[in-house]
């Protein structure tokens, strides 16, 4: 069995007498086991990107760039390796794997052109022969905090546009499905990254206390839950990091009366269940205006009981299971407590088994209808393959559903109506926001972004992050002899 390491200063480090089982979620059995940080480890891979930030800081922009192109190139020749890492730690199927990959390689071009990103500006005669400008300069150590169920993408929307930006970077991903995040590490390595401007660090709690309180830590992001994602936006300001973290999610799609609901339920089925539902955009709630709930359900009923579970690396397996045996009891302790309180089940098959695979972390699809707004089910981030059903009777009364929930991920509309869509786009209260598409993530010229309790802190991932890798100085400058005092405060 392998153990997973830290990767500090250009190369694999085992500090930690501490160390975990990362197990693989199919079959219950230890597949690797990864160190826990100790604080001396965590110290060095903080010293390693201090080390390496002159350098790195000083490197021409098209330095910076001619890496990451060529670790995108490595990327993707290694997308089936990396893939296969992703599945067997995280349960997900390959092809949903390979996608992670593809989109995290999304993530590496927009920061390949951060020559043309990271720039100031420049105005002329700001006043009498005098010339004011801004300049961007990095940060220097920043930490990055990702979460189990995109470890590639979500680390990639991190690191790539910091280190393009001319920052350094020690990223702790979570202890579950770490494997690819050394690899991806490795692989920059090969594509010319100096020794210690990427490091990793696997740990617990007091490791990321210990990025956090760190005089020498510049910067945090972080992924996760919105416990966490609070705590650590209070602890990171108050340690005066500039900091951004991302939480939970209850994700809406309204349909309209005039919608496809062949169309809808396809959409509903893959945007639900894909990944096993534990994807921070999948859609959690289906909010049915006006009359069509019954037929959709039936639709939807349909497609739910005919979704294949099984391993991620079986051929023909549409949904894995959820990351761990907590995961998996938890959801099925929400869906129990959801029936007995009057939850219609349409389907359930939360408690299916897959044959030869008893001891994986399985949980089916599963359509809960006539849910009370102020249920678990409905308040809370499940996390696994859930789909509420809700009725409303208008437009309005949906929007109002979403502006009363206290996550903003993201929401979407199924409609064929244009002054529908418009006003869906104008009030829906939440960051990321689809018409007819039911996963609406931008592509990484935009940004991930949540509202409310799904974010705290004011930029978003990918291309919105240049302005929080960066910090602008402003300078004025005069060259002319100006003779004479004045003490008066004037304009320029």
């Amino acid at each position: 069995m392998r153990t997973i390491p830290h990767w500090i200063n250009g190369a694999p480090v085992t500090g930690g007498t501490d160390t975990i089982d990362v197990l693989n979620p199919a079959t219950d059995r230890a597949i690797a086991t990864v160190p826990m940080a100790d604080s001396d480890t965590v110290a060095a891979a903080i010293a390693a990107g201090v080390a390496a930030f002159d350098g790195w800081s000083q490197a021409t922009l098209s330095k910076r760039a001619h890496v990451l192109f060529r670790f995108r190139e490595l990327l993707l020749q290694h997308r089936a390796e990396l893939a296969a890492l992703i599945t067997a730690e995280h349960g997900k199927t390959l092809d949903d794997a390979a996608g992670e990959i593809a989109r995290a390689a999304d993530s590496i071009e927009l920061a390949c052109g951060g020559p043309a990103l990271v720039r100031g500006g420049t105005s002329l005669q700001s006043g009498p022969n005098i010339d004011t400008k801004s300049v961007l300069h990095p940060l220097g150590v920043c930490v990055g905090i990702t979460p189990f169920n995109f470890p590639a993408m979500m680390g990639m929307m991190m690191v790539s546009v910091a280190l393009a930006a001319g920052n350094t970077f020690v990223w702790k991903p979570s202890e579950q499905d770490p494997g690819v995040c050394v690899r991806i590490a490795e692989l920059f390595t090969e594509a010319g990254l100096p020794a210690g401007v990427l490091n990793v660090v696997h740990g617990r709690q007091d490791a990321v206390e210990h990025l956090i309180d760190s005089p020498d830590t510049e910067a945090v992001a972080f992924v996760g839950s919105s416990k966490v994602a609070h705590i650590v936006y209070q602890r990171a300001a108050a340690a005066g990091k500039r900091v951004q973290a991302f939480g939970g999610a209850k994700n809406h799609m309204v349909v309209m009366p005039d919608a496809d609901l062949d169309v809808v339920a396809d959409q509903l089925t893959s945007a639900s269940f894909g990944a096993a539902g534990q994807r921070c955009m999948a859609i959690s709630v289906a909010v049915v205006v006006g009359a069509s709930a019954e037929p959709l359900l039936e639709k939807v009923r349909v497609r739910a009981e005919q979704v294949r579970l099984g391993a991620g690396d079986a051929d023909g397996t549409e949904v894995g299971p959820v990351v761990s045996r907590q995961s998996q009891e938890r959801i099925r302790a929400a869906i129990k407590e959801a029936v007995a309180g009057g939850a219609t089940a349409v389907v359930d098959r939360s408690t299916e088994e897959v044959p030869g695979f008893e001891a994986g972390y399985f949980i089916g699809p599963t359509v809960l209808a006539d849910v009370e707004v102020a249920s678990a089910a409905y308040q809370d981030e499940l996390f696994g393959p859930v789909l509420v059903v809700l009725r409303v009777d208008t437009l309005n009364a949906a929007l109002e559903l979403i502006r009363n929930h206290r996550y903003g991920n993201g929401a979407s509309i199924f409609t064929r109506d244009g002054a529908a869509a418009n006003e869906f786009e104008r009030r829906a209260s939440a960051g990321m926001i689809g018409v007819n598409v039911a996963i609406p993530v931008p592509v990484a010229a935009y940004a991930v972004q949540g509202w409310k309790d799904s974010a705290y802190g004011d930029t978003g991932l990918n291309n919105a992050s240049w302005s929080f890798y960066t910090r602008p100085k402003y300078v004025t400058s005069r060259w002319d002899s100006v003779a004479g005092t004045d003490f008066g405060f004037r304009p320029n």
